[in-house]
């Protein structure tokens, strides 16, 4: 498993992450096979958020009530955690007293005493950075969250609370997968007029995040565009799925290891995130780290995703 160490922290962290989203119906023995198998891989960054579940903090319950971790156990696992959507509504609430009770609500239901990483869940249109700021000084010190982040943020919404934040922003988790790349296909065929996919919707947000040493995790890796299923397998990407399949034959992993790599190949430490509860399928995904695709290849798999390469 290929790791770097997270800018901003002292996180050695693998290029793939355990997404927990989709646990809380799994049983106890469920739940450890599942992370053990990611753990054995060299996973050993787990993602949650306040919001997963059935009820509030459900899955982060679940996980913590299957786990029971040990201090020792803890310490070797990075846990990150996500709060600031409200699904009464829903709406979007960074209010300093919603993110101080969604943390201490996470840190009783995983059972543990910190959170490695907590991002700011999607973007509050109604958001105060002061209130962030205050937020996340105040958990800092207390010792309950070393690290702090986003997820589907743009550049201008990072910038508005780096102003205020004292602490670095060091992660932003964004929709990514070969079928679903607006965020890399924008900067390919900049300045071709009359192309869509020419057209900026998110102000360059991967290479800012290069710029300000702001990881960019990639959840849906293997989702062909909003929660519409996957596009392995699919009749909708036939010339993808030949190309993915003749190079999963080429390197001797699975599919899933393909559709990995094309997102770690990227030279920006990208993390993917993946959120199976099958145990093979996230063996299969772990393969994916270190396959080197080449540039010809990357692009392949680019063009066979319907993006144009000028």
């Amino acid at each position: 498993m290929k790791t770097f160490t997270m800018p901003g922290t002292e996180i050695t962290a693998p290029n793939v992450v355990l997404g927990l989203m989709r646990i809380p119906d799994k049983t106890d023995e469920e739940i450890r096979t599942l992370v053990r198998t990611a753990t054995d891989a060299g996973i050993s960054f787990l993602d949650h958020a306040d919001v997963y579940g059935h009820d509030l903090h459900g899955c982060e319950r679940r996980f913590g009530e299957a786990m029971r971790l040990t201090a020792s156990e803890r310490e070797r696992l990075t846990i990150q955690t996500k709060a600031g959507i409200v699904k009464d509504g829903p709406y979007f609430d960074f209010s300093y007293e919603h993110l101080v009770e969604s943390v201490n609500g996470s840190l009783a239901a995983l059972g543990t005493d910190y959170i490695d990483i907590l991002l700011l869940h999607r973007p509050d249109a109604l958001v105060e950075p002061e209130e962030v700021a205050r937020a996340f000084d105040e958990l800092a010190a207390a010792g309950k969250v070393r690290a702090f982040g986003v997820s589907n943020h743009t550049p201008r919404q990072i910038d508005l609370l780096r102003k205020y934040v004292n602490q670095p922003l060091v992660a932003n988790q964004v929709q990514l997968s070969i079928t679903h790349a607006p965020l890399l296909a924008q900067g390919v065929a900049a300045n071709m007029q009359g192309l869509d996919q020419s057209i900026s919707r998110d102000d360059g947000l991967i290479d800012y995040c290069r710029l300000h040493d702001i990881t960019v995790q990639a959840w849906s890796p293997f989702t062909a565009g909003f929660f519409d299923g996957p596009f392995l397998g699919s009749d909708r990407y036939p010339e993808l799925n030949r190309a993915i399949d003749r190079l999963a034959a080429k390197y001797g992993v699975p599919p899933l290891a393909i559709a990995t790599a094309w997102i770690t190949r990227h030279p920006a430490n990208m993390q993917v995130v993946i959120g199976t509860t099958n145990p093979e399928r996230v063996a299969a995904s772990a393969q994916g780290s270190e396959v080197p695709l080449t540039r010809a290849e990357w692009y392949e798999l680019f063009r066979a995703a319907g993006y144009t390469v000028p």
